[in-house]
């Protein structure tokens, strides 16, 4: 018995097809400016509770250095923003290199169970909530680096010219320096992943060409796949460092949370986020108004860096092929 031929489905009128395309646009493109909205909202908030600091201290406050909560006077935000900048480029120069370490291996060196393997194992530590790294941190890389890190950098580097002032002898482990470290861990996860999908995503042509004509591996990795990937590392780096600005438990348990302006590595501070977590429960009106202020400064700088890290990784900018 011949089985009879599958009965076809009826299609949508083009009507239909037309209202339900114009339904989706539109509900995409309604949450998509709810999102806008929210966010304006969000800035219009915080720039009316911060306007008193905003009309009496207007540019100034960016490099204001007084910040003393004893006689309710807040001239600027400097110390943060120092602390802030100075934390996130000790993470970058310490995180940066062991995440593309990390990746190189990962993408160019290893494969099978071992690649999906540690690479589970790696991003896994974004997991790891930020006061989970915070409390480890003041547990152990506290007194580690306050018994050993650091009297041994200020042996080796302290009576250099110029670079000794940044490892003076007073050291508490509960520092700039240390705080930068535990950062430099918590962006890992996230350099490390982009940066091996960036090179995963390089043509195998790239490479075979790159070993017909001689060259090693490394040279491999060096001429062929970092260079097309380039653009998604720098989109990876600089999520990272979107990380590394905004994080705040962590920094607040191994930064101090001194007022002063750093002058060392060893020198205790405050980021933004740490001292806006610190000190915003308790803070007078006046406080308050000067604590929201600098909240605006870290939502620009962060927003900024998230847009570029977007478009990089969305590959707006073309990455050049290597031509054997």
């Amino acid at each position: 018995m011949i089985p009879s031929p599958p009965t076809p489905r009826p299609r949508r009128r083009p009507g239909l097809r037309r209202a339900l395309e114009w339904v989706f646009a539109g509900g995409t493109g309604a949450l998509a400016v709810l999102s806008a909205l929210v966010f304006v909202a969000i800035l219009a908030v915080m720039v009316h509770n911060s306007y008193p600091t905003i009309l009496h201290y207007g540019p100034g406050f960016i490099t204001g250095t007084v910040w003393d909560p004893v006689t309710d006077v807040y001239t600027g935000a400097y110390p943060f923003i120092l602390g802030t900048l100075v934390t996130s480029a000790i993470a970058l120069l310490l995180g940066v290199p062991i995440s593309l370490g990390i990746a190189i291996f990962l993408s160019e060196r290893v494969r099978g169970w071992i690649a999906t393997t540690a690479a589970a194992g790696v991003e896994l530590l974004a997991a790891i909530p930020s006061v989970v790294y915070g409390l480890w941190a003041f547990v152990v890389l506290v007194p580690f680096m306050r018994t050993s890190v650091e009297p041994a950098l200020h042996t080796w580097l302290g009576g250099v010219p110029g670079l000794g002032t940044l490892f003076p002898a007073t050291h508490s482990g509960t520092d700039v320096l240390t705080a930068g470290i535990i950062l430099s861990v918590m962006l890992i996860p996230t350099v490390s992943a982009v940066s091996r999908e960036s090179m995963a995503q390089v043509p195998g042509a790239q490479r075979e060409a790159a070993l017909a004509l001689g060259a090693t591996h490394w040279e491999t990795t060096r001429t062929a796949v970092l260079p097309y990937a380039r653009t998604g590392i720098l989109g990876a780096i600089i999520l990272g460092l979107g990380r590394a600005l905004g994080e705040t438990m962590a920094v607040l348990m191994t930064i101090g949370n001194s007022d002063a302006v750093p002058t060392s590595l060893f020198s205790q501070g405050q980021s933004i986020a740490s001292a806006i977590a610190n000190e915003f429960t308790n803070a007078s009106p006046k406080e308050a108004s000067a604590l929201v202020e600098a909240a605006v400064l870290l939502m620009g700088i962060t927003v900024l860096v998230n847009v570029i890290a977007r478009l990089m990784v969305r590959g707006l900018f073309r990455a050049p092929e290597v031509r054997a």
